[in-house]
């Protein structure tokens, strides 16, 4: 707050709601104009303090900066005026791909040419997995019996919303639905040449998000980090994924709760191994970090007089 007043800030601009209460506090003494980009939980976390005295400062900001078309729904349930709500989707980095680096990976985990599946993200409930390898796995299996499912995540810590799942109790089920051969749990990779080399080796990424009230998936980025590696995503259309995911182009998008239809989203890609990665690539090229600053420049610097 008082940098704000000794730099003579113009805007300020608050990364989460929980810091947006500081953004309007130093706008309104160092006379700038305050914005938030918001992220989904930050709009529904349901503790009665946290809705009681954050709410207020998102409908006193000049601008709310949303991740997706869901999160602004969360913003107009809240009160925030439509005119100052601001879409910008997140920005990914497109990587470099080594042709070479997913044929490495399967060789170093002993995959060979098995069909692969992999998800990417905190193991939390919001994220599906149990569900997953409890009713749609069992699907692809008996199609495909040497799939094989690669979990890259751990549980949160620090997180808002954490809601942790434990990766045995994801293995439990696995193992109570009959395929704990077909899932390979394998931790937490930071973002670098192995998390790059496990998309590179993967035929199609799984994202079987669910809507739970309080918890929403304000966007779904590993969706489009996946494009970026040239790798189709299925997932279910729950809140901010339906802009992380283009349905028929970067993957495919289906009905919550429909098994089956997930189970054969999976098998069409895993039959065609490989052929949508230049579409995958193309969408990819519309969220990178680029394209997100000028946008974000553009909200931030309109009508600053």
């Amino acid at each position: 707050i008082l940098l704000a007043r000794r730099v003579g800030a113009d805007v300020i601009l608050a990364g989460s709601g929980l810091t947006a209460p500081i953004a309007c506090m130093a706008a309104r003494i160092s006379g700038a104009r305050a914005f938030t980009y918001v992220h989904g939980y930050d709009l529904a976390a349901p503790h009665p303090v946290y809705r009681t005295v954050w709410s207020p400062f998102f409908r006193r900001l000049d601008g709310l900066i949303v991740n997706s078309r869901a999160t602004r729904t969360l913003a107009l349930g809240i009160g925030v005026p439509a005119a100052r709500i601001h879409l910008i989707h997140p920005g990914v980095t497109l990587p470099d791909l080594d042709p070479r680096a997913g044929e490495q990976f399967r060789d170093q985990y002993g995959l060979d040419d098995r069909p692969l599946m992999l998800s990417v993200g905190r193991l939390t409930r919001r994220k599906g997995l149990v569900p997953f390898v409890r009713d749609v796995l069992p699907l692809v299996v008996s199609a495909e019996p040497t799939v094989c499912l690669l979990i890259v995540g751990d549980v949160p810590r620090g997180a808002l919303a954490a809601h942790a799942v434990s990766p045995s109790v994801i293995l439990k089920a696995a193992r109570a639905a009959g395929v704990a051969e077909n899932v390979r749990w394998l931790g937490f990779f930071p973002p670098g040449k192995r998390l790059t080399a496990a998309f590179s080796a993967a035929d199609v990424h799984v994202f079987p998000t669910q809507s739970r009230p309080h918890d929403p998936e304000g966007f779904g980025m590993v969706a489009v980090e996946a494009a970026a590696h040239g790798v189709p995503t299925v997932a279910y259309a729950a809140g901010g994924v339906v802009d992380a995911v283009a349905d028929g182009v970067s993957g495919r998008l289906v009905a919550e709760g429909d098994h089956e239809a997930f189970a054969q989203a999976i098998l069409a890609y895993l039959r065609q191994r490989g052929a949508y990665a230049k579409e995958c690539r193309r969408f990819a090229e519309g969220f990178t970090w680029t394209l997100f600053g000028e946008k974000m420049r553009r909200v931030l610097l309109a009508n600053n007089n």
